[in-house]
Protein backbone atom coordinates (compact mmCIF):
# COMPACT_ATOMS: atom_id res chain seq x y z
CA UNK A 1 0.00 0.00 0.00
CA UNK A 2 2.88 2.37 0.81
CA UNK A 3 4.49 1.69 -2.57
CA UNK A 4 1.17 2.26 -4.29
CA UNK A 5 0.68 5.59 -2.52
CA UNK A 6 4.23 6.66 -3.37
CA UNK A 7 3.68 5.80 -7.03
CA UNK A 8 0.40 7.71 -7.00
CA UNK A 9 2.06 10.71 -5.35
CA UNK A 10 4.76 10.80 -8.02
CA UNK A 11 2.16 10.56 -10.80
CA UNK A 12 0.07 13.37 -9.33
CA UNK A 13 3.15 15.54 -8.82
CA UNK A 14 4.22 14.98 -12.44
CA UNK A 15 0.71 15.80 -13.63
CA UNK A 16 0.64 19.04 -11.64
CA UNK A 17 3.94 20.06 -13.19
CA UNK A 18 3.10 19.21 -16.82
CA UNK A 19 -0.69 19.01 -17.35
CA UNK A 20 -3.08 21.84 -16.34
CA UNK A 21 -6.31 20.71 -14.73
CA UNK A 22 -8.53 21.71 -17.66
CA UNK A 23 -6.46 19.58 -20.05
CA UNK A 24 -6.43 16.76 -17.52
CA UNK A 25 -10.24 16.78 -17.39
CA UNK A 26 -10.41 16.41 -21.18
CA UNK A 27 -7.92 13.51 -21.10
CA UNK A 28 -9.82 11.79 -18.29
CA UNK A 29 -13.15 12.25 -20.09
CA UNK A 30 -11.65 10.47 -23.09
CA UNK A 31 -10.42 7.61 -20.88
CA UNK A 32 -13.84 7.42 -19.20
CA UNK A 33 -15.47 7.14 -22.63
CA UNK A 34 -13.20 4.22 -23.52
CA UNK A 35 -13.79 2.48 -20.19
CA UNK A 36 -17.57 2.87 -20.27
CA UNK A 37 -17.77 1.55 -23.84
CA UNK A 38 -15.80 -1.53 -22.80
CA UNK A 39 -18.02 -1.93 -19.73
CA UNK A 40 -21.20 -1.64 -21.83
CA UNK A 41 -19.90 -4.16 -24.38
CA UNK A 42 -18.85 -6.52 -21.57
CA UNK A 43 -22.28 -6.32 -19.95
CA UNK A 44 -24.16 -6.94 -23.21
CA UNK A 45 -21.84 -9.81 -24.10
CA UNK A 46 -22.28 -11.37 -20.66
CA UNK A 47 -26.08 -11.06 -20.90
CA UNK A 48 -26.23 -12.52 -24.41
CA UNK A 49 -23.94 -15.40 -23.41
CA UNK A 50 -26.19 -16.36 -20.50
CA UNK A 51 -29.31 -15.95 -22.65
CA UNK A 52 -27.79 -18.19 -25.32
CA UNK A 53 -27.08 -20.93 -22.81
CA UNK A 54 -30.53 -20.62 -21.23
CA UNK A 55 -32.55 -20.37 -24.43
CA UNK A 56 -30.66 -22.97 -26.46
CA UNK A 57 -29.81 -25.54 -23.81
CA UNK A 58 -32.84 -25.28 -21.53
CA UNK A 59 -35.81 -23.52 -23.09
CA UNK A 60 -34.96 -23.92 -26.78
CA UNK A 61 -37.91 -22.92 -28.97
CA UNK A 62 -40.67 -24.45 -26.88
CA UNK A 63 -42.69 -23.02 -24.04
CA UNK A 64 -41.45 -25.36 -21.31
CA UNK A 65 -41.51 -25.35 -17.55
CA UNK A 66 -38.02 -23.87 -17.62
CA UNK A 67 -39.74 -20.49 -17.95
CA UNK A 68 -40.80 -21.00 -14.33
CA UNK A 69 -37.30 -21.88 -13.18
CA UNK A 70 -34.71 -19.75 -14.99
CA UNK A 71 -35.83 -16.34 -13.61
CA UNK A 72 -35.65 -17.74 -10.08
CA UNK A 73 -32.14 -19.03 -10.80
CA UNK A 74 -31.06 -15.58 -12.00
CA UNK A 75 -32.56 -13.74 -9.04
CA UNK A 76 -31.02 -16.24 -6.62
CA UNK A 77 -27.54 -15.99 -8.14
CA UNK A 78 -27.72 -12.19 -8.19
CA UNK A 79 -28.99 -12.02 -4.61
CA UNK A 80 -26.26 -14.36 -3.33
CA UNK A 81 -23.63 -12.39 -5.26
CA UNK A 82 -24.81 -9.06 -3.81
CA UNK A 83 -25.25 -10.32 -0.26
CA UNK A 84 -22.16 -12.45 0.21
CA UNK A 85 -19.61 -11.06 -2.26
CA UNK A 86 -20.45 -7.37 -2.73
CA UNK A 87 -22.10 -7.00 0.68
CA UNK A 88 -23.67 -3.70 -0.36
CA UNK A 89 -26.89 -2.44 -1.93
CA UNK A 90 -26.35 -1.91 -5.68
CA UNK A 91 -29.97 -1.43 -6.73
CA UNK A 92 -31.47 1.87 -7.92
CA UNK A 93 -28.33 2.84 -9.81
CA UNK A 94 -29.40 6.33 -10.93
CA UNK A 95 -30.68 7.21 -7.45
CA UNK A 96 -27.33 6.15 -6.01
CA UNK A 97 -25.55 8.48 -8.43
CA UNK A 98 -27.78 11.40 -7.45
CA UNK A 99 -27.19 10.59 -3.78
CA UNK A 100 -23.43 10.43 -4.27
CA UNK A 101 -23.43 13.83 -5.97
CA UNK A 102 -25.48 15.55 -3.28
CA UNK A 103 -24.51 13.70 -0.11
CA UNK A 104 -21.19 11.88 -0.60
CA UNK A 105 -19.08 14.58 -2.25
CA UNK A 106 -19.41 12.75 -5.59
CA UNK A 107 -17.65 9.66 -4.22
CA UNK A 108 -18.97 6.32 -5.54
CA UNK A 109 -17.60 3.08 -4.12
CA UNK A 110 -14.98 1.33 -6.24
CA UNK A 111 -16.88 -1.98 -6.41
CA UNK A 112 -19.61 -0.25 -8.41
CA UNK A 113 -17.20 -0.25 -11.38
CA UNK A 114 -17.88 -3.97 -11.79
CA UNK A 115 -20.48 -5.28 -9.33
CA UNK A 116 -23.50 -3.92 -11.24
CA UNK A 117 -22.25 -5.61 -14.42
CA UNK A 118 -22.19 -9.02 -12.78
CA UNK A 119 -25.44 -8.59 -10.86
CA UNK A 120 -27.49 -7.30 -13.80
CA UNK A 121 -26.05 -9.84 -16.24
CA UNK A 122 -27.12 -12.69 -13.97
CA UNK A 123 -30.54 -11.12 -13.45
CA UNK A 124 -31.37 -10.25 -17.06
CA UNK A 125 -29.60 -13.19 -18.68
CA UNK A 126 -31.84 -15.63 -16.83
CA UNK A 127 -35.01 -13.70 -17.66
CA UNK A 128 -35.35 -10.92 -15.08
CA UNK A 129 -37.86 -8.32 -16.24
CA UNK A 130 -35.61 -5.27 -15.91
CA UNK A 131 -33.05 -3.35 -17.98
CA UNK A 132 -29.27 -3.23 -18.10
CA UNK A 133 -28.99 0.50 -18.72
CA UNK A 134 -29.20 1.88 -15.17
CA UNK A 135 -26.55 -0.61 -13.92
CA UNK A 136 -24.18 0.39 -16.72
CA UNK A 137 -24.80 4.09 -15.99
CA UNK A 138 -23.86 3.44 -12.36
CA UNK A 139 -20.79 1.56 -13.59
CA UNK A 140 -19.75 4.44 -15.85
CA UNK A 141 -20.30 7.03 -13.14
CA UNK A 142 -18.29 4.93 -10.68
CA UNK A 143 -15.44 4.78 -13.20
CA UNK A 144 -15.52 8.57 -13.57
CA UNK A 145 -15.71 9.15 -9.82
CA UNK A 146 -12.85 6.80 -8.94
CA UNK A 147 -10.63 8.06 -11.74
CA UNK A 148 -11.10 11.62 -10.52
CA UNK A 149 -10.50 10.48 -6.95
CA UNK A 150 -7.25 8.79 -7.99
CA UNK A 151 -5.98 12.16 -9.26
CA UNK A 152 -7.32 13.89 -6.12
CA UNK A 153 -9.49 16.30 -8.04
CA UNK A 154 -11.94 18.57 -6.25
CA UNK A 155 -15.62 17.85 -5.69
CA UNK A 156 -16.80 19.97 -8.61
CA UNK A 157 -14.54 18.10 -11.04
CA UNK A 158 -15.52 14.74 -9.55
CA UNK A 159 -19.17 15.66 -10.17
CA UNK A 160 -18.31 16.41 -13.80
CA UNK A 161 -16.47 13.10 -14.18
CA UNK A 162 -19.51 11.27 -12.83
CA UNK A 163 -21.50 13.01 -15.55
CA UNK A 164 -18.92 11.94 -18.13
CA UNK A 165 -19.28 8.34 -16.99
CA UNK A 166 -23.06 8.52 -17.28
CA UNK A 167 -22.92 10.18 -20.71
CA UNK A 168 -20.46 7.57 -21.93
CA UNK A 169 -22.57 4.72 -20.55
CA UNK A 170 -25.76 5.89 -22.27
CA UNK A 171 -23.89 6.65 -25.49
CA UNK A 172 -22.11 3.31 -25.37
CA UNK A 173 -24.98 0.98 -24.60
CA UNK A 174 -27.54 2.72 -26.84
CA UNK A 175 -25.19 4.05 -29.55
CA UNK A 176 -26.76 7.42 -28.80
CA UNK A 177 -24.19 10.19 -28.22
CA UNK A 178 -26.65 13.10 -28.07
CA UNK A 179 -28.91 11.19 -25.69
CA UNK A 180 -25.88 10.54 -23.47
CA UNK A 181 -25.24 14.27 -23.20
CA UNK A 182 -28.84 15.37 -22.57
CA UNK A 183 -29.45 12.49 -20.13
CA UNK A 184 -26.63 13.80 -17.98
CA UNK A 185 -28.02 17.33 -18.10
CA UNK A 186 -31.66 16.42 -17.47
CA UNK A 187 -31.54 13.40 -15.17
CA UNK A 188 -28.29 13.88 -13.24
CA UNK A 189 -28.82 17.65 -13.42
CA UNK A 190 -25.21 18.47 -14.25
CA UNK A 191 -25.24 22.12 -15.36
CA UNK A 192 -24.38 22.81 -18.99
CA UNK A 193 -21.48 25.29 -18.98
CA UNK A 194 -18.47 25.89 -21.20
CA UNK A 195 -16.48 24.00 -18.59
CA UNK A 196 -18.68 20.88 -18.71
CA UNK A 197 -19.92 20.56 -22.29
CA UNK A 198 -16.63 19.47 -23.89
CA UNK A 199 -15.81 16.63 -21.43
CA UNK A 200 -19.39 15.31 -21.58
CA UNK A 201 -19.32 15.28 -25.38
CA UNK A 202 -15.89 13.65 -25.48
CA UNK A 203 -17.01 10.79 -23.23
CA UNK A 204 -20.30 10.27 -25.04
CA UNK A 205 -18.86 10.38 -28.56
CA UNK A 206 -15.87 8.20 -27.63
CA UNK A 207 -18.06 5.52 -26.07
CA UNK A 208 -20.47 5.58 -29.02
CA UNK A 209 -17.64 5.32 -31.54
CA UNK A 210 -16.20 2.28 -29.79
CA UNK A 211 -19.68 0.71 -29.67
CA UNK A 212 -19.87 1.15 -33.44
CA UNK A 213 -16.51 -0.61 -33.72
CA UNK A 214 -17.54 -3.43 -31.38
CA UNK A 215 -21.04 -4.13 -32.73
CA UNK A 216 -21.56 -2.17 -35.95
CA UNK A 217 -23.42 1.04 -36.73
CA UNK A 218 -26.89 -0.54 -36.99
CA UNK A 219 -29.42 1.15 -34.65
CA UNK A 220 -30.39 -0.87 -31.60
CA UNK A 221 -34.01 -1.13 -32.82
CA UNK A 222 -34.00 -1.56 -36.59
CA UNK A 223 -36.95 0.36 -38.08
CA UNK A 224 -38.15 -1.25 -41.33
CA UNK A 225 -41.70 0.06 -41.66
CA UNK A 226 -42.86 3.58 -40.99
CA UNK A 227 -45.05 6.28 -42.47
CA UNK A 228 -43.90 9.81 -43.21
CA UNK A 229 -44.90 12.52 -40.77
CA UNK A 230 -48.19 14.23 -41.50
CA UNK A 231 -49.22 17.54 -39.90
CA UNK A 232 -52.86 16.42 -39.83
CA UNK A 233 -51.96 13.73 -37.29
CA UNK A 234 -50.43 16.09 -34.69
CA UNK A 235 -53.67 16.10 -32.60
CA UNK A 236 -53.55 12.31 -32.46
CA UNK A 237 -49.92 12.41 -31.32
CA UNK A 238 -50.88 14.92 -28.63
CA UNK A 239 -53.55 12.50 -27.42
CA UNK A 240 -50.88 9.80 -27.26
CA UNK A 241 -48.71 12.21 -25.26
CA UNK A 242 -51.47 12.75 -22.73
CA UNK A 243 -52.00 9.00 -22.40
CA UNK A 244 -48.27 8.30 -21.97
CA UNK A 245 -48.18 11.03 -19.33
CA UNK A 246 -50.81 9.24 -17.26
CA UNK A 247 -49.17 5.86 -17.87
CA UNK A 248 -45.91 7.44 -16.66
CA UNK A 249 -47.73 8.55 -13.53
CA UNK A 250 -48.99 4.99 -13.03
CA UNK A 251 -45.45 3.69 -13.62
CA UNK A 252 -43.90 6.13 -11.13
CA UNK A 253 -46.40 5.82 -8.31
CA UNK A 254 -47.07 2.14 -8.85
CA UNK A 255 -43.39 1.22 -8.94
CA UNK A 256 -42.64 3.31 -5.86
CA UNK A 257 -45.59 1.88 -3.91
CA UNK A 258 -44.85 -1.74 -4.80
CA UNK A 259 -41.15 -1.39 -4.00
CA UNK A 260 -41.82 0.15 -0.60
CA UNK A 261 -44.54 -2.39 0.19
CA UNK A 262 -42.32 -5.32 -0.80
CA UNK A 263 -39.37 -3.91 1.13
CA UNK A 264 -41.26 -3.36 4.37
CA UNK A 265 -43.44 -6.48 4.19
CA UNK A 266 -40.71 -9.06 3.56
CA UNK A 267 -37.55 -8.89 5.66
CA UNK A 268 -35.72 -12.21 5.17
CA UNK A 269 -33.56 -12.12 2.04
CA UNK A 270 -34.27 -15.75 1.17
CA UNK A 271 -38.02 -15.18 1.49
CA UNK A 272 -37.73 -12.21 -0.89
CA UNK A 273 -36.12 -14.53 -3.44
CA UNK A 274 -38.93 -17.06 -3.12
CA UNK A 275 -41.79 -14.55 -3.32
CA UNK A 276 -40.18 -12.44 -6.05
CA UNK A 277 -39.14 -15.48 -8.06
CA UNK A 278 -42.52 -17.20 -7.90
CA UNK A 279 -44.36 -14.00 -8.81
CA UNK A 280 -42.06 -13.30 -11.77
CA UNK A 281 -42.17 -16.88 -13.01
CA UNK A 282 -45.96 -17.00 -12.94
CA UNK A 283 -46.20 -13.71 -14.85
CA UNK A 284 -43.70 -14.83 -17.48
CA UNK A 285 -45.46 -18.15 -17.94
CA UNK A 286 -48.73 -16.40 -18.74
CA UNK A 287 -47.17 -13.42 -20.52
CA UNK A 288 -43.89 -14.49 -22.20
CA UNK A 289 -43.10 -10.88 -23.37
CA UNK A 290 -42.32 -10.09 -19.73
CA UNK A 291 -39.29 -12.39 -19.99
CA UNK A 292 -36.05 -10.37 -20.01
CA UNK A 293 -35.76 -6.81 -21.27
CA UNK A 294 -38.60 -7.15 -23.79
CA UNK A 295 -36.65 -5.60 -26.66
CA UNK A 296 -37.84 -8.28 -29.10
CA UNK A 297 -41.42 -7.16 -28.53
CA UNK A 298 -40.44 -3.52 -29.13
CA UNK A 299 -38.84 -4.41 -32.48
CA UNK A 300 -41.96 -6.36 -33.46
CA UNK A 301 -44.33 -3.51 -32.59
CA UNK A 302 -42.37 -0.74 -34.33
CA UNK A 303 -42.30 -2.94 -37.43
CA UNK A 304 -46.02 -3.74 -37.46
CA UNK A 305 -46.03 -7.24 -35.90
CA UNK A 306 -48.52 -7.39 -33.03
CA UNK A 307 -49.33 -11.11 -33.03
CA UNK A 308 -45.99 -12.85 -32.52
CA UNK A 309 -46.01 -11.74 -28.88
CA UNK A 310 -48.98 -14.07 -28.27
CA UNK A 311 -46.93 -17.13 -29.20
CA UNK A 312 -46.49 -19.64 -26.35
CA UNK A 313 -49.01 -17.74 -24.23
CA UNK A 314 -52.29 -19.24 -22.96
CA UNK A 315 -53.93 -16.30 -24.74
CA UNK A 316 -52.92 -17.87 -28.06
CA UNK A 317 -55.74 -20.37 -27.54
CA UNK A 318 -58.18 -17.48 -28.03
CA UNK A 319 -56.80 -16.66 -31.47
CA UNK A 320 -55.42 -13.32 -32.62
CA UNK A 321 -58.60 -11.30 -32.95
CA UNK A 322 -58.29 -7.55 -32.37
CA UNK A 323 -59.95 -7.68 -28.94
CA UNK A 324 -57.69 -10.54 -27.80
CA UNK A 325 -54.56 -8.64 -28.83
CA UNK A 326 -55.75 -5.46 -27.10
CA UNK A 327 -56.64 -7.21 -23.85
CA UNK A 328 -53.36 -9.13 -23.92
CA UNK A 329 -51.18 -6.07 -24.36
CA UNK A 330 -53.22 -4.01 -21.89
CA UNK A 331 -52.66 -6.64 -19.20
CA UNK A 332 -48.95 -6.72 -20.02
CA UNK A 333 -48.84 -2.93 -19.77
CA UNK A 334 -50.25 -2.92 -16.25
CA UNK A 335 -48.34 -5.99 -15.04
CA UNK A 336 -44.89 -4.95 -16.28
CA UNK A 337 -44.16 -2.92 -13.15
CA UNK A 338 -45.16 -5.91 -11.01
CA UNK A 339 -42.69 -8.10 -12.90
CA UNK A 340 -39.95 -5.47 -12.54
CA UNK A 341 -40.54 -5.02 -8.81
CA UNK A 342 -40.60 -8.81 -8.33
CA UNK A 343 -37.24 -8.99 -10.10
CA UNK A 344 -35.48 -6.26 -8.14
CA UNK A 345 -37.35 -6.87 -4.89
CA UNK A 346 -36.47 -10.55 -5.03
CA UNK A 347 -32.77 -9.75 -5.16
CA UNK A 348 -32.13 -9.06 -8.83
CA UNK A 349 -30.22 -6.08 -10.20
CA UNK A 350 -31.66 -3.96 -12.98
CA UNK A 351 -33.07 -0.60 -13.97
CA UNK A 352 -36.21 0.97 -15.37
CA UNK A 353 -34.85 2.15 -18.74
CA UNK A 354 -35.98 -1.02 -20.52
CA UNK A 355 -39.35 -1.29 -18.73
CA UNK A 356 -40.18 2.32 -19.65
CA UNK A 357 -39.28 1.72 -23.32
CA UNK A 358 -41.25 -1.53 -23.30
CA UNK A 359 -44.34 0.03 -21.78
CA UNK A 360 -44.04 3.04 -24.06
CA UNK A 361 -44.08 0.93 -27.21
CA UNK A 362 -47.09 -1.02 -25.94
CA UNK A 363 -48.92 2.19 -24.97
CA UNK A 364 -48.32 3.62 -28.43
CA UNK A 365 -49.59 0.43 -30.03
CA UNK A 366 -52.74 0.25 -27.87
CA UNK A 367 -53.65 3.90 -28.48
CA UNK A 368 -53.12 3.63 -32.24
CA UNK A 369 -55.06 0.34 -32.48
CA UNK A 370 -58.00 1.91 -30.64
CA UNK A 371 -57.88 4.91 -32.93
CA UNK A 372 -57.84 2.67 -35.98
CA UNK A 373 -60.78 0.68 -34.67
CA UNK A 374 -62.55 4.03 -34.34
CA UNK A 375 -61.82 4.73 -38.02
CA UNK A 376 -59.12 7.41 -37.60
CA UNK A 377 -56.39 5.71 -39.69
CA UNK A 378 -53.13 6.29 -37.78
CA UNK A 379 -49.80 4.43 -38.28
CA UNK A 380 -49.38 1.89 -35.48
CA UNK A 381 -45.63 1.56 -36.09
CA UNK A 382 -45.07 5.29 -35.67
CA UNK A 383 -47.18 5.40 -32.53
CA UNK A 384 -45.31 2.47 -30.98
CA UNK A 385 -42.03 4.25 -31.68
CA UNK A 386 -42.97 7.68 -30.32
CA UNK A 387 -44.79 6.06 -27.38
CA UNK A 388 -41.37 5.02 -26.09
CA UNK A 389 -40.29 8.67 -26.07
CA UNK A 390 -43.46 9.63 -24.21
CA UNK A 391 -42.96 7.08 -21.41
CA UNK A 392 -39.28 7.86 -21.03
CA UNK A 393 -39.95 11.61 -20.92
CA UNK A 394 -42.62 11.15 -18.27
CA UNK A 395 -40.91 8.58 -16.06
CA UNK A 396 -37.52 10.31 -16.11
CA UNK A 397 -38.85 13.87 -16.36
CA UNK A 398 -36.49 14.21 -19.31
CA UNK A 399 -38.22 15.21 -22.56
CA UNK A 400 -35.00 15.90 -24.47
CA UNK A 401 -33.62 12.50 -23.48
CA UNK A 402 -36.81 10.85 -24.70
CA UNK A 403 -36.70 12.69 -28.03
CA UNK A 404 -33.06 12.11 -28.90
CA UNK A 405 -32.74 8.63 -27.44
CA UNK A 406 -35.63 7.20 -29.46
CA UNK A 407 -34.46 8.98 -32.60
CA UNK A 408 -30.97 7.53 -32.20
CA UNK A 409 -32.16 4.10 -31.04
CA UNK A 410 -34.33 3.56 -34.10
CA UNK A 411 -32.89 5.87 -36.72
CA UNK A 412 -36.29 7.56 -36.73
CA UNK A 413 -34.98 11.10 -37.19
CA UNK A 414 -37.77 11.77 -39.69
CA UNK A 415 -40.26 11.60 -36.79
CA UNK A 416 -38.78 14.46 -34.76
CA UNK A 417 -42.06 16.42 -34.76
CA UNK A 418 -44.15 13.54 -33.35
CA UNK A 419 -41.36 12.72 -30.89
CA UNK A 420 -41.33 16.30 -29.62
CA UNK A 421 -45.12 16.57 -29.44
CA UNK A 422 -45.55 13.31 -27.50
CA UNK A 423 -42.57 13.90 -25.18
CA UNK A 424 -43.64 17.42 -24.30
CA UNK A 425 -47.28 16.47 -23.68
CA UNK A 426 -46.25 13.53 -21.49
CA UNK A 427 -43.83 15.68 -19.51
CA UNK A 428 -46.40 18.43 -18.93
CA UNK A 429 -48.98 15.90 -17.70
CA UNK A 430 -46.76 14.16 -15.16
CA UNK A 431 -45.33 17.44 -13.87
CA UNK A 432 -48.85 18.38 -12.82
CA UNK A 433 -48.88 15.41 -10.42
CA UNK A 434 -45.25 14.55 -9.64
CA UNK A 435 -42.58 17.28 -9.33
CA UNK A 436 -39.74 14.74 -9.41
CA UNK A 437 -38.83 11.66 -11.39
CA UNK A 438 -38.88 8.15 -9.96
CA UNK A 439 -35.10 8.40 -9.62
CA UNK A 440 -35.20 11.64 -7.64
CA UNK A 441 -38.43 11.54 -5.64
CA UNK A 442 -37.01 9.69 -2.63
CA UNK A 443 -34.05 12.05 -2.33
CA UNK A 444 -36.24 15.11 -2.88
CA UNK A 445 -38.50 14.06 0.00
CA UNK A 446 -35.44 14.06 2.28
CA UNK A 447 -34.03 17.32 0.91
CA UNK A 448 -31.02 15.45 -0.49
CA UNK A 449 -31.45 16.23 -4.19
CA UNK A 450 -29.38 18.59 -6.30
CA UNK A 451 -31.40 20.47 -8.92
CA UNK A 452 -30.80 23.10 -11.56
CA UNK A 453 -32.10 25.61 -9.00
CA UNK A 454 -28.76 27.05 -7.85
CA UNK A 455 -30.01 28.15 -4.43
CA UNK A 456 -31.48 24.75 -3.60
CA UNK A 457 -28.44 22.91 -4.92
CA UNK A 458 -26.05 24.93 -2.77
CA UNK A 459 -28.22 24.39 0.31
CA UNK A 460 -28.31 20.66 -0.47
CA UNK A 461 -24.52 20.56 -0.58
CA UNK A 462 -24.32 22.25 2.82
CA UNK A 463 -24.39 19.83 5.76
CA UNK A 464 -25.09 20.45 9.42
CA UNK A 465 -21.49 19.59 10.26
CA UNK A 466 -20.34 22.47 8.03
CA UNK A 467 -22.26 25.11 9.97
CA UNK A 468 -22.51 23.64 13.48
CA UNK A 469 -20.89 25.83 16.17
CA UNK A 470 -19.75 24.00 19.27
CA UNK A 471 -17.77 26.72 21.04
CA UNK A 472 -20.65 28.03 23.16
CA UNK A 473 -20.35 27.70 26.93
CA UNK A 474 -23.01 25.48 28.44
CA UNK A 475 -24.89 26.26 31.62
CA UNK A 476 -26.70 24.11 34.20
CA UNK A 477 -30.17 25.02 35.55
CA UNK A 478 -29.01 25.18 39.19
CA UNK A 479 -26.25 27.73 38.53
CA UNK A 480 -26.75 31.07 40.30
CA UNK A 481 -26.70 34.50 38.71
CA UNK A 482 -23.31 35.07 40.29
CA UNK A 483 -21.87 31.96 38.66
CA UNK A 484 -23.50 33.01 35.41
CA UNK A 485 -21.81 36.42 35.52
CA UNK A 486 -18.40 34.72 35.82
CA UNK A 487 -19.19 32.61 32.73
CA UNK A 488 -20.34 35.68 30.81
CA UNK A 489 -17.13 37.52 31.68
CA UNK A 490 -15.03 34.73 30.10
CA UNK A 491 -17.27 34.14 27.08
CA UNK A 492 -17.28 35.89 23.72
CA UNK A 493 -20.85 34.84 22.85
CA UNK A 494 -24.18 36.34 23.85
CA UNK A 495 -26.19 33.12 23.88
CA UNK A 496 -25.79 30.13 26.19
CA UNK A 497 -27.36 26.66 25.97
CA UNK A 498 -28.73 25.25 29.22
CA UNK A 499 -28.36 21.49 29.70
CA UNK A 500 -28.95 18.98 32.45
CA UNK A 501 -26.26 16.64 33.73
CA UNK A 502 -27.18 14.07 31.08
CA UNK A 503 -26.43 16.58 28.35
CA UNK A 504 -30.04 17.13 27.33
CA UNK A 505 -31.04 20.59 26.20
CA UNK A 506 -33.26 22.37 28.74
CA UNK A 507 -33.42 25.84 27.21
CA UNK A 508 -31.28 28.83 26.27
CA UNK A 509 -30.19 31.99 28.03
CA UNK A 510 -29.67 35.25 26.16
CA UNK A 511 -27.30 37.90 27.44
CA UNK A 512 -29.87 40.61 26.70
CA UNK A 513 -32.31 38.94 29.11
CA UNK A 514 -29.99 39.32 32.14
CA UNK A 515 -28.13 42.49 31.23
CA UNK A 516 -30.32 44.62 33.55
CA UNK A 517 -29.60 42.50 36.66
CA UNK A 518 -26.09 41.18 36.10
CA UNK A 519 -24.48 44.24 37.67
CA UNK A 520 -26.46 43.98 40.92
CA UNK A 521 -24.44 41.76 43.32
CA UNK A 522 -27.29 41.64 45.82
CA UNK A 523 -29.24 39.53 43.31
CA UNK A 524 -26.46 37.02 42.58
CA UNK A 525 -27.81 34.40 44.98
CA UNK A 526 -31.48 35.18 44.41
CA UNK A 527 -31.76 34.04 40.81
CA UNK A 528 -30.78 30.76 39.17
CA UNK A 529 -30.33 29.92 35.51
CA UNK A 530 -33.52 27.84 35.53
CA UNK A 531 -35.45 31.03 36.39
CA UNK A 532 -33.75 33.11 33.72
CA UNK A 533 -33.61 30.69 30.78
CA UNK A 534 -36.17 30.64 27.99
CA UNK A 535 -37.29 28.08 25.44
CA UNK A 536 -35.67 28.37 21.99
CA UNK A 537 -37.86 29.39 19.06
CA UNK A 538 -37.13 25.96 17.57
CA UNK A 539 -34.74 23.05 18.00
CA UNK A 540 -32.99 21.74 14.92
CA UNK A 541 -32.27 18.07 14.29
CA UNK A 542 -28.70 17.04 13.55
CA UNK A 543 -29.77 15.26 10.33
CA UNK A 544 -32.09 18.00 9.08
CA UNK A 545 -31.71 19.15 5.46
CA UNK A 546 -30.32 22.67 5.13
CA UNK A 547 -33.27 23.83 3.04
CA UNK A 548 -35.56 22.84 5.93
CA UNK A 549 -33.23 24.62 8.38
CA UNK A 550 -33.54 27.85 6.39
CA UNK A 551 -37.33 27.50 6.33
CA UNK A 552 -37.34 27.27 10.14
CA UNK A 553 -35.11 30.33 10.44
CA UNK A 554 -37.48 32.28 8.21
CA UNK A 555 -40.59 31.10 10.07
CA UNK A 556 -39.20 31.87 13.54
CA UNK A 557 -37.25 35.03 12.70
CA UNK A 558 -34.36 33.70 14.81
CA UNK A 559 -30.68 34.21 14.05
CA UNK A 560 -29.38 31.40 16.27
CA UNK A 561 -30.98 28.02 16.95
CA UNK A 562 -29.79 25.02 19.00
CA UNK A 563 -29.21 21.57 17.52
CA UNK A 564 -30.01 18.32 19.31
CA UNK A 565 -29.95 14.63 18.46
CA UNK A 566 -32.94 12.31 18.42
CA UNK A 567 -32.74 11.85 22.23
CA UNK A 568 -32.60 15.59 22.87
CA UNK A 569 -28.90 15.80 23.71
CA UNK A 570 -27.39 19.20 22.95
CA UNK A 571 -24.93 19.20 20.02
CA UNK A 572 -24.30 22.87 19.25
CA UNK A 573 -25.78 25.95 17.63
CA UNK A 574 -26.40 27.05 14.07
CA UNK A 575 -26.43 30.72 13.15
CA UNK A 576 -28.02 32.20 10.04
CA UNK A 577 -24.88 34.25 9.42
CA UNK A 578 -22.73 31.09 9.42
CA UNK A 579 -25.07 29.50 6.86
CA UNK A 580 -24.85 32.61 4.66
CA UNK A 581 -21.06 32.59 4.80
CA UNK A 582 -20.87 28.88 3.95
CA UNK A 583 -23.47 29.39 1.21
CA UNK A 584 -21.38 32.11 -0.43
CA UNK A 585 -18.27 29.93 -0.28
CA UNK A 586 -19.96 26.93 -1.93
CA UNK A 587 -21.73 29.11 -4.51
CA UNK A 588 -18.46 30.72 -5.61
CA UNK A 589 -16.76 27.31 -5.81
CA UNK A 590 -19.45 25.70 -7.97
CA UNK A 591 -20.00 28.74 -10.18
CA UNK A 592 -16.42 28.93 -11.41
CA UNK A 593 -15.99 28.06 -15.08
Amino acid sequence: MAKENKWQDRLIHWREQHIPEKQLVLILSFLVGIATAIAAFTLKTFIHAIQYVVEHWLIADEHTWWYLITPVIGITLAAVFVRFIVNDDISHGITKILYAISQRKSIIKAHNMWSSIVGSALTIGFGGSVGAEAPIVLTGSAIGSNLAKAFRLNQKTMMLMIGCGAAGAVGGIFKAPIAGLVFTLEVLMIDLTMYSVAPLLISSVTATTLSYIFSGATPMFQLNHYEAFSVERIPFYLILGLVTGFVSLYFTRGMNYLEQHFKHSVHQWWLKIIIGGLCLSALIFIFPPLYGEGYDVIVELINGDSTTALDNSPFALLGNAAWVVLIYFTLILFLKIVASVATNGGGGVGGIFAPSLFMGAITGFIVSRLMNLAGLDVPETNFALVGMAGLMSGVMHAPLTGIFLIAELTGGYHLFMPLMAVSLASYVVIRLFEPHSLYAMRLAQKGELLTHNKDRSVLTLLKMDNVLETDLTTLFPEMTLGELCKVIAESHRNIFPVIDHDGKLMGILLLDEVRNIMFQPRLYDRFTVSQLMTSPAAILSHDMAMEKVMEIFEDTGAWNLPVADAEGHYLGFVSKSKIFNSYRHVLVHFSEE
